[in-house]
């Protein structure tokens, strides 16, 4: 097939979601696919709405293609464009904005409800974003769930490593991600702070929210954690990987999570997780056996969790198992690729070539 895929910035780029569409964009092309890329400028939501009446655009999206994908993220410069492309369109799905507590939430719900309505298929990362998907009307069938593998480091993690570990010293949580809002470090810090537990704190990230950064950085002093919480900014990922390896629990206690390929990243070092209930993270943590599930801005639950795990290192080492067993039974790259090209080649109108 000839397969195009549209999205803001550049594939490059390192968060969750562009590593899906750069992996699956790999996948494609050993399968035998040509993949043509189509970047467009980062928008902020207005300027990218006004996009949908720009000549320039639809004509970089004139390409000869048999089906587009479109990652969900660039819809504001898309919602009306794509009424004028001639080819068939799927849409990559990482977390709809209307999903996250925000302002404007019911602007972004009807602008992506009517984006979702120009497209013909729909490639969901988790069983929560389908379900949100086709709460703004697209059939389920037509759609499919092809989560990411979560495979960036795969160590080698023997099940006596992580019972060690478990033992060893006062309970070590490990932040990755952006540092903004939706993340919920201001929550893990609080919870940090209210928890009678011995217990450190990683942050590695970098702060696309300089406002909040210097907010949660405020809690940290306040706190009087500044001892035991540490901010390392975004780290090569030979450094990443040292610091998941020697950590106990991966902890993002996010307010929104499309899926939470991180969760699964920390799971490959055995680590449970202390995850958001909201969104797609259920679909990877188990509540009590790979980690803990908590509300969002639930500070006391998150106290309750790192006490819980801070308290009793067997359990700790027996959710840590739990998580790798639950990393290495996760689908491959290779079987995200091929559900989805399972969907391209329908909505293309061709038979995928083994």
């Amino acid at each position: 097939m000839r397969v195009g895929l549209t999205l803001y910035g550049s594939l490059d780029e390192r968060s969750g979601g562009f590593r899906y569409d750069r992996q699956l964009v790999a996948g494609l092309r050993r399968a035998g696919d040509t993949v043509e890329v189509v970047e467009l400028p980062w928008r902020d939501y207005a300027r990218g709405l006004l996009d949908n009446g720009s000549r320039a655009l639809r004509q970089r999206l004139d390409v000869d293609v048999d089906v587009m994908l479109q990652d969900e993220l660039a819809h504001p410069s898309l919602v009306l464009t794509n009424r004028q492309l001639p080819y068939p369109i799927v849409s990559v799905v990482h977390h709809l904005r209307a999903s996250e507590p925000r302002p404007l939430r019911s602007l972004y719900r009807a602008v992506e409800r009517r984006y979702l309505a120009t497209v013909d298929g729909v490639v969901c990362n988790s069983t929560t974003t389908e379900s949100v998907v086709t709460d703004l009307g697209v059939a389920r069938g037509s759609t499919v769930v092809a989560p990411p593998a979560g495979d960036q480091f795969d160590p080698d993690i023997d099940p006596q490593r992580i019972d060690a570990r478990a033992h060893e010293g006062p309970l070590t949580l490990v932040f990755v991600g952006n540092i903004e809002r939706r993340k919920g470090l201001d929550t893990l810090v609080e919870g940090l702070a209210a928890a009678d537990a011995e217990a450190e704190l990683t942050v590695v990230g970098r702060a696309v929210d300089e406002g909040y950064a210097t907010s949660v950085r405020a809690k940290v002093r306040d706190a009087g954690l500044d001892d035991r919480v540490r901010f390392t900014g975004r780290l090569p990922d030979d450094e990443l990987a040292a610091v998941l390896e020697s950590s106990h629990v991966l902890a993002v206690a996010s307010r929104y999570e499309g899926f939470g390929i991180v969760y699964l990243e920390g799971m490959s070092f055995g680590l449970p997780a202390i995850a958001s209930r909201a969104g797609g993270a259920s679909d990877v943590v188990t509540d009590g056996e790979t980690g803990v599930l908590v509300a969002p801005d639930d500070s006391a639950a998150v106290a309750g969790a790192i006490e819980a795990l801070a308290g009793d290192r067997d359990r700790l080492a027996a959710m840590g198992r739990a998580a790798r067993r639950r990393y290495e039974a996760h689908p491959d790259w290779d079987e995200t690729t091929a559900r989805v090209r399972g969907l391209l080649a329908e909505v293309a109108g061709e038979a995928v070539v083994a």
